[in-house]
């Protein structure tokens, strides 16, 4: 068990959060949300006793082992991938040294024929006999074959240095894991994993992910920062969502009945019990949400942007046909012979292992990239709508974020730029910043300004999640749904895929496989059986 104990949080006058005070109980995995900058990593830092809080304590149940995923890929550049995971185990890995140092020695004495024999016996304690062949297998179902396993991890592409770095946190069943986006760099058949191993972790488990779809299949409770606190809310995200919406909306309406009230929130609890995500918790937790009162449950301070693609014109019939394109990079294919047709109303995903293949192509189609062989053709009527992977030359120029919008819109209006960027949640001043120092969610949420201004028929995006909060991405998602032009998209975000998506294109070393009419778990089902 942890807890924070009175927890606080300034820098100089900014409160992150104050006076903080959660257990986190074993059998329970708890989603850590809260806006960009709210202090989710920080907060995880100071469980870990990497960072310290300006005010109150962690505690922690004595003898029990904390297990970090770490963040730096370059920290462990000089050991192998397998010894690297099996560090995450410290107290285990310095038993390991110590043995071998001990070996290793010329001039063996009585003293150290005793200290190895405490050290063999504490090492069959920690399960140390197994320690390379659990580390194998952790590594195996992350996807780093066996051949990678002996590599140094200076030489293993950014991708498998997260897995291994994510493998090092999951060593060894440690009593209490923290782990900072676990699903970054991660492909399908890799978060279905994780979810699987977090899903039957008998420990506490503390997670920051912006994946929606993860937080449902994995968390008992939220722990919400917001109004300089920290709030535990039983149930997954969207059972904390909604709740708050639920309140959000019986606060608007103040002539309701508080027992109307009661009775709304009542059925609402009763919804969510008996879809329990993790079956063996459902028993628990209902009983924790029947005791749920309207005082338990704040409606979020956070607001969220207004989006909305709408279309100057339709587009025709045919949109796009692609025919027999092709193109390498460095030696590697990224696809060869891709040939399809895109009709409007189209709303493709583009999933599979291999992002690089999926930018490429959108560059090509964008016109920034050219193809190897083959050719693509868009219909006469498209007016197409690019937001990239790397925005980062869109953000050059010395403009403010007002002169910036004006720049890609037809108006030359002020006040229509700044009620457009209120929306967008640039208010005030903060609609003056200069572009080229933005974060990375400002950006993204200027470059889909810039879309909903452009009203095509036709969009590519490539990853436009990333950067982005929840609140963000819940709008983003709302938009996509709502939009009634073609949309061609990458994301590793389970539910915009699922509920977006009415076809789905993976691009594989082989080829391609292409599958319309049907949503991205009734495509993984089938997938996966195969």
């Amino acid at each position: 068990m942890i807890s924070a104990n009175g927890i606080s949080l300034h820098f100089g006058a900014r409160k992150l959060f104050s006076d903080v005070n959660i257990i986190f109980s074993p059998g329970n995995c708890y989603g850590l949300i809260g806006a960009n900058g709210s202090g989710k990593s920080t907060f995880l830092k100071i469980l870990s006793g990497e960072v310290d809080s300006t005010a109150g304590e962690v505690a922690v149940t004595p003898g029990e082992r904390i297990a970090v995923l770490k963040q730096d890929q370059f920290a462990f550049d000089e050991f192998t991938a397998l010894t690297t995971v099996i560090m995450g185990h410290k107290r285990l890995y310095d038993i390991i040294e110590k043995k071998e140092a001990l070996h290793a020695k010329k001039d063996f004495t009585d003293k150290d024929g005793m200290e190895l024999s405490e050290l063999e016996a504490e090492f069959s304690i920690l399960d140390g006999w197994n320690a390379e062949s659990d580390a194998a297998k952790l590594l195996s179902d992350l996807g780093i074959e066996e051949q990678s396993q002996g590599v140094e991890m200076k030489n293993l592409e950014e991708g498998q240095k997260v897995r291994v770095l994510l493998a090092q946190a999951l060593f060894g069943n440690p009593d209490i894991l923290l782990l900072d986006e676990p699903t970054n760099h991660l492909d399908i058949e890799n978060c279905i994993w994780l979810e699987g191993f977090l899903s039957n972790f008998k420990n506490t488990a503390i997670v920051v992910s912006h994946d929606r779809h993860f937080l449902d299949k994995v968390c008992t409770h939220i722990a919400d920062i917001d109004y300089g606190k920290i709030q535990l809310y039983p149930g997954n995200f969207s059972f904390w969502l909604e709740s708050s919406q639920l309140i959000l909306r019986q606060r608007m309406e103040a002539n309701k009945k508080i027992e109307k009230k009661r009775e709304e929130l009542k059925s609402f609890i009763a919804r969510f019990s008996a879809n329990a995500s993790k079956a063996k918790q459902a028993t628990s937790r209902k009983k924790i949400l029947e005791k749920l009162t309207l005082e338990d449950i704040k409606p979020s301070s956070r607001r969220s942007p207004y989006i909305n693609f709408e279309q100057a014109r339709e587009a025709g019939n045919n949109v796009l046909a692609i025919d027999r394109l092709s193109r390498s990079l460095d030696g590697l294919a990224m696809f060869k012979d891709l040939t399809f047709t895109v009709e409007k109303g189209d709303k493709i995903a583009f999933v599979g292992s291999d992002d690089l293949a999926n930018t490429t192509l959108f560059q090509i189609l964008a016109g920034e990239a050219r193809p190897d062989g083959g050719n693509f053709k868009w219909g006469a009527s498209v007016n197409l709508a690019y937001y990239p992977k790397d925005n980062t030359k869109y953000f050059e120029a010395d403009y403010d974020i007002i002169e910036w919008l004006l720049r890609q819109s037809k108006s030359t209006d002020v006040s229509f730029a700044r009620g457009f960027l209120g929306r967008m949640l640039f208010s005030g001043d903060e609609s003056l910043k200069q572009v080229r120092v933005l974060s990375g969610g400002e950006r993204v949420r200027c470059m889909l300004s810039r879309m909903m201004l452009a009203q095509p028929n036709v969009m590519i995006l490539d990853q436009p999640t990333n950067h982005l909060d929840l609140e963000s991405i819940e709008a983003l998602n709302k938009g996509l749904e709502k939009y009634e032009g073609t949309l061609l998209f990458a994301s590793h975000d389970h539910q915009l895929i699922q509920t977006v998506a009415n076809r789905i294109v993976e691009i594989t070393p082989n080829g391609f496989i292409d599958r319309p009419g049907i949503t991205f778990d009734e495509y993984l089902s089938v997938d996966i059986s195969a």
